[in-house]
């Protein structure tokens, strides 16, 4: 299961939600993957450097193209995405204490039980 996360250096918004996303990569049922977003490759290098780095791959998605291919509004979005490759949950804005423990960790916990072809 992979929990997909659009995000830039220059997003204030992303540095509060950081230390969420390495907590969340604790967890070994979880693949966090980024698309850095319109960035410059050092800015995104020392934010994971300052920040943390919970991803386990990350693109960059320097014209925006991705974005778009994705639905994406602005950054920070995070997208669950289901053992299937569905998107099963998108979350506008930064991920919180309050809408991870709401929203985003149950719908994680949803996709986990999904088998595939179900």
């Amino acid at each position: 299961m992979t929990v997909l996360n659009v995000w830039a250096s220059w997003c204030v918004p992303c540095r509060d939600e950081a230390p969420l996303l390495v907590t969340l990569a604790a967890d070994p049922r979880i693949r966090i993957v980024g698309i850095n977003y319109k960035d410059q490759a050092d800015n995104a290098r020392r934010f994971l450097g300052r920040y943390g780095n919970p991803f386990s791959a990350n693109g960059v998605d320097d014209n925006g193209r991705a974005a778009i291919e994705w639905g994406v509004y602005g950054v920070p979005e995070t997208f669950v995405v289901a053992r299937d490759g569905r998107i099963a949950y998108k979350l506008i804005g930064p991920i919180t204490p309050d809408n991870l423990d709401r929203a985003l960790k149950p719908a994680i916990e949803k996709a986990l039980a999904v088998r595939i072809g179900e």
